[in-house]
């Protein structure tokens, strides 16, 4: 049932009006956040991969930014069951990902991973390569079981980034996102606690971007002009959420003035709670600081559609309408220029029509079961 009510007639215009990101139109501001599913063995999306992403693009949702997918480097990640986009059975089922989503009338893009110094609890260790990071750090700040990366591994990672950027515009797809958040390979350049390098890619702020900027910089010429390429980073890091890479706006513009000139379209700012404000002294969230201190759009994301905090569920308490209330003061203000939303989106694959046609009351809440199973 349709809630007729100015709130919800309020979202569905907000929500709902196109967005071009360089060359790209996308019909509406609502993303789906990147989230590891795990389901692709040997790296290969299959036809239920397909199917998952299709349905969310078919249910409303303007952009899909796919799970992180390891670059074609032999320390990019380690699971079986993540996908990799390398390697001509890994790129044709993402070929086939792409054309389903775009018959259902989306856009989507991958998104470009290389995990560094992380092995999550319990995965084995690299088969054929240690694993690698600027200084051979872990995120708690010890030595980890692994390497400082030498000039020719920076090379390496870097043309792997390009050569999958590349191939993501060869199968048909919109742009590409490169994973520069949550304290895998690219963030822990960023991050002073992991970033020891006494060289020029350590030290500052500025010199800790030179590793992220020419990424950026090889993935740009590695494309067409109009080809869109977003940059997705955050201050918080896995299980250390009060990591900060800036504590004041000076110190995020040194660290995103050097990306933004090296190509970069989109930041995709990733937070815990959009609507907590980044900086004292200012209601601006991250993306809305991100926007505000580069120029270019920025996507914000964080908790949108969970009335839970970041590891809860959605308890149903209050009105959903209600809820997004925050989140559309601040779009139609132009804080920021898109929202993605993760496991609201998990839970509930009709989340953005049912969103865009002001259909609340058919909401599902979000139970982490959902991650159980790929729907």
């Amino acid at each position: 049932m349709t809630v007729d009510t100015p709130a919800a007639s309020r979202a569905a215009q907000i929500l709902s009006r196109p967005l071009t990101l360089n060359g790209l139109t996308v019909p509406n501001r609502i993303a789906m956040a990147p989230m590891t599913r795990m389901f692709s063995p040997g790296g290969v999306p299959g036809e239920d991969v397909r199917s998952y992403y299709a349905r969310r693009a078919a249910a409303g949702v303007g952009l899909i930014i796919t799970e992180g997918t390891y670059v074609g480097h032999e320390s990019a990640g380690q699971s079986d069951r993540i996908p990799r986009f390398s390697g001509e059975e890994q790129l044709a089922g993402w070929a086939k990902v792409a054309e389903g989503v775009h018959a259902a009338g989306g856009t989507i893009v991958p998104q470009l991973w290389h995990v560094g110094m992380v092995r999550k609890q319990g995965e084995p260790p690299f088969a054929d390569a240690p694993a690698v990071g600027p200084s051979g750090i872990r995120l708690d700040g010890t030595e980890g079981e692994g390497r400082a990366m030498t000039r020719q591994d920076l090379d390496d990672v870097i043309r792997a980034f390009a050569e999958a950027a590349a191939a993501a515009e060869r199968i048909g797809f919109d742009g590409v996102e490169l994973h520069g958040a949550h304290g895998y390979l690219i963030d822990q350049f960023l991050w002073e606690r992991t970033n020891r390098r006494t060289d020029a890619y350590g030290g500052d702020p500025v010199a800790r971007t030179k590793f992220a900027a020419e990424i950026v910089a090889a993935v740009r010429e590695a494309v067409s002009p109009e080809f869109p390429v977003i940059f997705r980073y955050s201050q918080w890091k896995s299980d250390n959420y009060d990591a900060r890479l800036a504590e004041t706006p000076e110190e995020l513009e040194a660290v995103l003035t050097p990306l933004a000139a090296a190509g970069v379209d989109v930041f995709h700012a990733s937070t815990r709670r959009y609507w907590l404000p980044e900086f004292d002294g200012s209601d601006l969230n991250l993306a809305g600081w991100t926007k505000k201190l580069t120029g270019k759009q920025a996507i914000t994301v964080g908790s949108v559609g969970l009335d839970g905090d970041f590891t809860g569920a959605f308890r149903g308490e209050g009105s959903p309408v209600k809820a997004i209330d925050n989140l559309l003061d601040r779009l139609e203000a132009d804080e920021f220029d898109m929202v993605a939303v993760g496991r609201a989106l998990l839970q509930d694959p009709q989340w953005a029509a049912k969103v865009l046609a002001g259909r609340f009351d058919e909401l599902e809440p979000y139970d982490a079961a959902a991650l159980k199973t790929l729907s």
